[in-house]
């Protein structure tokens, strides 16, 4: 790409970081649909990365901020989508740990309820093994889930 193309790309770029945050994952891989040479695409980086319009702390936040308000994914999901997008562990775990565990656990809770009123099963156990995959499914631990789902019993007779 020649240099008119990295100043275009350096627009489009900051254009589409202003317009919403970003990662450095996602900033590459705009850089690589656009065919953008390795060392022009790496001085990008740079620069974005010093102007502040690409900032992974930000970016995890928020990211983490929306899933557990808006998509209500648990911690378990949210930290695999987190280490599908390259940000590192030490990064996202401190920030995990800041979510307020009371508005976490009464999203769960009204989740399973929810669920509860729509899933149908053979037997009690059937239902509640439902409800225990929902709720994994979402990225919720199990630890957490037993809060809210009472233990069922083995030998519950058919309904």
């Amino acid at each position: 790409m020649d240099e008119m193309g990295a100043l275009e790309a350096y627009g489009r770029l900051t254009a589409f970081c202003a317009a919403g945050e970003h990662c450095l994952s996602e900033v590459k891989e705009r850089l690589r649909r656009w065919n953008v040479a390795a060392d022009e695409a790496e001085a990008l980086v740079q620069r974005l990365l010093d102007e502040d319009y690409v900032n992974e702390e930000r970016y995890c936040r928020a990211f983490i901020n929306d899933k557990v308000r808006f998509a209500r994914w648990g911690r378990v999901k949210i930290a695999q989508a987190l280490r599908l997008k390259q940000i590192s562990p030490s990064l996202f775990y401190p920030l995990l740990d800041d979510i307020d565990e009371e508005e976490y656990l009464g999203q769960l809770r009204r989740l399973l309820e929810a669920k509860q009123r729509e899933v149908r099963g053979r037997n009690a156990y059937e239902r509640k093994a439902k409800l225990y995959r929902f709720a994994l499914g979402r990225g919720y631990e199990m630890e957490e889930i037993r809060r809210f789902i009472p233990n069922f019993e083995e030998n519950e007779p058919e309904e």
